[in-house]
């Protein structure tokens, strides 16, 4: 019995490295037919962390032969803007649903539930897992994300073409909700040796892949093993794709999702190629299902973008990482490992270069944890919301930006706004009622987003670049790369397009969906 608790704790410490495990019902799955006869299918690669300046110089070097086909044959995109928390399952959410978080309530990756009082983790690195309930972050992950916390009352793309009568397809996507239901299975070691159900009900896309759990491709399974993240990876991504295009059943709106850039990046910085190459070599393998590349730009519409971009971190730890519990520390701080009682005031969720401070006692006013926050430099932007406007400021700053939607204050995205105090904090300039933004791209709406995400009194803290925000075992990813804030140089992406002359109404991941959706209806 000792044997099987240890091979089942090593079993769910790989499989939250995944964020999810499924396994879907093949057979009603693989005998669809594509629904895309008027127009020409959309397949979406969502390379993670992929960027700019990386891709440039590996197409200068000549090392990513798919990309650099794609590139001259499409119509390119340096400065996507994504969305806040800059991490994926906000980032999906909006990509998914064409909304900011305000509006499809996922927070980030780490966030607190006052509703449920406990932290949500959708998976943030080993140490955390080691020391929180393990088995709850895959139902986190594979059931609550999809189907509890992301807002019902807002469509995702997978729904809404199924209400069209159009099918699709999610392939390694951590955000999968449709209409089709799916059974989703749990290993049988994994649900015997611990609280999880054995299987879930769930619904997606007509066509739901996800790793080792959820294949399309029956002969993929060889990119599913344990060594392989499960198949987690980009060519089980890949194959999968390839599969929906040799078979023929390559659905209206396809989203293959090519994870391990962003692994590589957080390890290596930012500047490596090797994750760029590798998911060129899988991207190569979905355009050789056509038969050749021309064919493949010919019979499909083609995005490959980023999700999200990554900032470098500096090589020295004690420099590198700011504490947030050390600036905290007169206050009782929740621990991981433990219920949030009653006497904990502070929860602190951080994600990576950005945190959730919750303020759980009703006798500490948000402006005094705002105080304490100032005390350190490094702090970016300190954001609090009043009732009525988000109120902005910085460390070792005592100026405020105070702001709301509606107003004489038009941005370069038609958002209007009411604006009072000092803009140039998040690098605003006003001009005869014309906001231009600078180094912190769409920041109103983005940040009003997470400050309107979920309930709670919170402080939302981004940290200048170069740095993390850590707590309590948050993997840090020091002489790496790192994300989650509002700057630029974690929010502009590249995106491609091949194979229409339409784009989106603006640069801007959370108008993608209304985009392919016009794109899919041509």
């Amino acid at each position: 019995m000792k044997g099987n608790r240890k091979h089942s704790f090593l079993l769910v410490l790989g499989l939250s490295l995944l964020i999810v495990s499924c396994k879907a019902n093949h057979r009603e799955e693989l005998h669809l037919q594509s629904t895309a006869t008027s127009s020409k299918p959309v397949i979406m690669i969502l390379i993670d962390s992929l960027m700019d300046k990386p891709l440039r110089e590996a197409i200068q070097k000549g090392s990513v032969p798919a990309l650099q086909y794609l590139m001259a044959h499409g119509h390119y995109y340096p400065q996507m803007v994504s969305s806040f928390p800059t991490m994926s399952v906000t980032i999906d959410s909006t990509l998914l649903t064409g909304t900011y978080a305000d509006q499809h309530h996922v927070p980030g990756l780490v966030w607190y539930s006052g509703k449920e009082n406990r932290m949500i983790f959708y998976g943030n690195g080993p140490k955390e897992t080691l020391k929180i309930d393990q088995p709850q972050v895959l139902v986190d992950a594979v059931y609550q994300l999809n189907h509890v916390q992301l807002n019902k009352q807002i469509k995702t793309i997978h729904e809404e073409l199924a209400e069209k009568g159009k099918q699709s397809a999610s392939i390694n996507g951590l955000v999968f909700r449709g209409k089709t239901e799916h059974t989703l299975k749990v290993p049988p070691l994994l649900a015997n040796t611990t609280s999880l159900p054995q299987q879930w009900k769930v619904t997606g896309p007509a066509m739901l892949s996800y790793a080792a759990f959820a294949q399309l491709d029956p002969a993929n399974s060889k990119n599913a093993q344990l060594w392989d993240k499960y198949g987690m990876n980009n060519l089980f991504s890949a194959h999968d794709t390839a599969f929906l295009i040799t078979q023929k059943k390559l659905p209206s709106v396809t989203i293959a999702y090519f994870p391990e850039n962003d692994m590589a990046v957080h390890k290596k910085g930012v500047s490596q190629l090797k994750g760029i190459e590798k998911a060129d070599q899988a991207l190569q393998v979905v355009l050789n299902a056509y038969g050749s590349w021309d064919q493949a730009i010919k019979k499909a519409v083609w995005i490959v973008m980023g999700d999200s971009a990554q900032s470098a971190v500096l090589d020295d730890r004690q420099v590198a990482t700011v504490d947030l519990r050390t600036l905290l520390n007169r206050y009782r701080i929740a621990r991981l490992n433990q219920p949030v009682g009653t006497n904990e005031q502070i929860v602190i969720s951080a994600n990576e270069r950005m945190a959730y401070i919750y303020v759980n006692d009703d006798k500490v006013p948000l402006s005094d944890v705002v105080k304490r926050l100032q005390n350190e430099g490094k702090l970016d932007l300190i954001a609090i919301n009043d009732g009525k406007n988000v109120q902005v400021t910085a460390g070792k700053n005592n100026r405020t930006l105070t702001y709301r939607p509606g107003g004489e204050d038009k941005d370069e995205y038609g958002q209007t706004w009411t604006i009072s105090g000092d803009p140039s904090l998040a690098d605003i300039t006003i001009t005869n009622h014309r906001i231009k933004y600078g180094k912190y791209p769409d920041v109103l709406a983005r940040l009003y987003g997470a400050m309107h995400s979920h309930e709670g009194r919170y402080v939302v803290v981004t940290i200048q670049p170069g740095y993390e925000l850590v707590t309590e075992s948050s993997p840090t990813h020091v002489g790496g790369g790192a994300h989650g804030s509002l700057h630029e140089l974690d929010s502009l992406v590249p995106f491609l397009i091949v194979g229409t002359d339409t784009r989106p109404k603006t640069m801007r991941i959370v108008d993608v969906k209304d985009w392919i959706m016009q794109v899919v209806n041509e």
